[in-house]
């Protein structure tokens, strides 16, 4: 085992522990977020001590879990997590969950009490087994550390089972609940007889294979590339080559498939739209290739009434963010193709027509290599780009939409961008114009909570050299400056760029706004909080503005800075969207 002890193991939970941390390195994880805790210290103390792993600490389990997740999302490989018994494990549910929407692979490792104690009212013990239910792709209950070769060669074998799970052709949260007795700390105790919970003298040199393993994965997973049949393919040849406009829309994805769907682009003409958690919207093939960001601010029905539908959509990727795109989509009734790798259903308004079981990336260079004909020009979407951007160039009033404009648009080159959910996303989908850019621009969007947002961030921070921008809401912030102490611990500069409307603005986009009460004081709940103090706090500078130019200005100065700066920029929600609203009405009245 590659840890730094060089010791035979002291005692049977050491063992264990050492033996289940070695293989998951040997099996691809690289990173850990550990929460303290005395019921995991074996897990703890075998990380700790592995030269093959990076490990975070972390003091708050639901910001380690998310912090896991950001960096998972940022470096596409397993990151584990390791927390003690009791409700530490139920903290990690909310970034479980959004692993499993977004299938982002993580380890989740709970330490538990041994089977005797449960169901026995013994302290912090709760029932621990499929705790995460249906939202997890492996879980099993380890057995309890034992001095024997087939155990442990089991336990190598069950740890490489689990990457593979949390890294294959579906990729998500996998969770191994870990039982340990006492001793938990590496003390030494006897061997047997005279305890049973010590490791004979020899016993690791005599079973070199259970406690050492192999040079590399104790069983090497080799993980295929689902390809389409020759069938569909030619169907889909066909399809496109009799099409007279077609689409491409990318949703968003943790996946790089860009070259492949690019080479598509280019071979059938036609044009991309593109999420901006699709990666595909920024980035140098955006100068080869018509790709639209804009078209949530005009698929609207009085300006695509007249416009000819599209005879093939081809989709890739999750649900787009955009509601009028789905909705856009929803109202062509044409030929719909949704390719997804693991042959979920993923598009809500239940009018795709196709779906396509395969890997994108595979699919998207066969299917480009069988095309000769490309499709006409599609003028309609180019103009309605143009226009939607001159209008927005042209606002002259402040809103929270000009702020996620800017953010995008000044992003260094390269740079990673995550996203909140609520406003600020949906911001970026609408005002974020495609750019030559290498952007990674990342968000929660398989469950869309507000939970974990600053974590994710400085996890995916952790995971590259690139400058970190973060934009987020108010309520997004305090749910969890928790994950702020990350900042120093896990050694994560950012840029955070913190629109303060003071509330839920979002449900100024909802009819509820129109009923008042319970609107304020049920959902858009004004708090009044001063974050400032969050600078002496977690050791960050903390700067206000409510003008664009000097965001502007603060925010160009940030990114080229060290060290992490929050930039508030205060806003009032209901104002930025009758600016949202008065842009929209702009494009369209000039494009119906």
């Amino acid at each position: 085992m590659t840890d730094d002890s060089g010791d035979a193991a002291p005692n049977r939970a050491t063992l264990h522990a050492r033996v289940l941390v070695d293989e998951l390195v040997k099996a691809g994880v690289s990173a850990v977020c550990v929460a303290p805790g005395s019921r995991s210290t074996p897990l703890t103390v075998a990380f700790d001590a592995h030269e093959g792993v990076t490990t975070y600490s972390h003091l708050d389990e639901r910001s380690a879990s998310f912090f896991a997740l950001g960096r998972a999302k940022r470096a596409g490989e397993p990151v584990a997590l390791v927390c003690t018994s009791g409700t530490a494990a139920a903290n990690f549910h909310p970034a479980v969950i959004e692993a499993n929407q977004s299938r982002v692979p993580l380890v989740v490792l709970t330490a538990d009490r041994p089977p005797e104690l449960r169901d026995s009212g013994a302290n912090q013990t709760i029932d621990q087994e499929k705790l995460y239910g249906d939202a997890v792709r492996y879980y099993t209950d380890l057995p309890e550390p034992a001095v024997e070769a087939r155990t442990l060669r089991s336990v190598r074998v069950t740890a490489d089972r689990a990457v593979a799970a949390a890294t294959g052709t579906h990729p998500g949260p996998v969770h191994l609940n870990v039982p340990f007795a006492k001793p938990l700390e590496p003390t030494e105790t006897p061997a047997p007889p005279e305890s049973p919970h010590g490791v004979p003298d020899g016993w690791e040199s005599e079973h070199a294979l259970a406690a050492q393993g192999r040079d590399g994965p104790f069983v090497a997973t080799a993980q295929g590339r689902l390809a389409p049949d020759d069938a569909t393919l030619a169907d889909l040849a066909d399809a496109v080559e009799t099409a007279e406009r077609g689409l491409i829309v990318a949703g968003p994805t943790d996946r790089d498939d860009t070259g492949a769907i690019t080479s598509l682009a280019g071979a059938t003409g036609f044009p991309i739209l593109a999420d901006p958690l699709s990666g595909l919207r920024y980035g140098p093939h955006t100068d080869d290739v018509p790709v639209y960001g804009g078209y949530d601010g005009y698929l609207d029905p009085d300006v695509t009434a007249d416009w000819p539908d599209p005879d093939l959509v081809v989709r890739f990727g999750a649900s787009p963010t955009s509601k009028p795109l789905r909705r856009y989509l929803a109202r062509t009734g044409t030929r719909q193709v949704v390719v997804d790798p693991a042959g979920e259903w993923r598009e809500a308004t239940f009018t795709a027509t196709d779906l396509v079981v395969a890997d994108p990336g595979v699919f998207a260079d066969r299917l480009a290599a069988r095309v000769e004909t490309e499709s006409a020009d599609w003028p309609a979407f180019a103009e309605a780009e143009r226009v939607h951007a001159a209008e927005v160039e042209a606002a002259e009033a402040f809103f929270e939409g000009a702020v996620a404009r800017r953010v995008v648009a000044d992003a260094p080159d390269p740079a990673t961008l995550f996203v909140s959910n609520s406003m600020p996303v949906r911001d970026v989908d609408r005002y974020g114009a495609v750019r030559d850019a290498s952007l990674s621009v990342l968000g929660n969007r398989g469950a869309s909570g507000i939970d974990g947002i600053t974590s994710s961030a400085l996890g995916a921070g952790s995971a590259t050299d690139d400058p970190l921008v973060l934009l987020t809401g108010d309520l997004a912030y305090y749910h969890d400056m928790n994950g702020l102490l990350a900042l120093e611990r896990c050694g994560v500069d950012a840029t955070v760029v913190l629109v303060n409307n003071d509330g839920g603005g979002i449900f100024h986009m909802l009819p509820i706004e129109a009923f008042d009460p319970p609107f304020e004081g049920q959902f858009k709940t004004p708090h009044g909080l001063d974050f400032a103090p969050t600078a002496e706090l977690y050791g960050l500078s903390f700067t206000r503005t409510e003008h664009l130019e000097t965001f502007e200005n603060l925010y160009r100065a940030s990114v080229e800075s060290e060290g992490t700066q929050v930039i508030e920029v205060a806003s009032d929600a209901e104002a930025s969207h009758r600016v949202r609203e008065q842009i929209a009405a702009r494009v369209h009245e000039r494009l119906a």
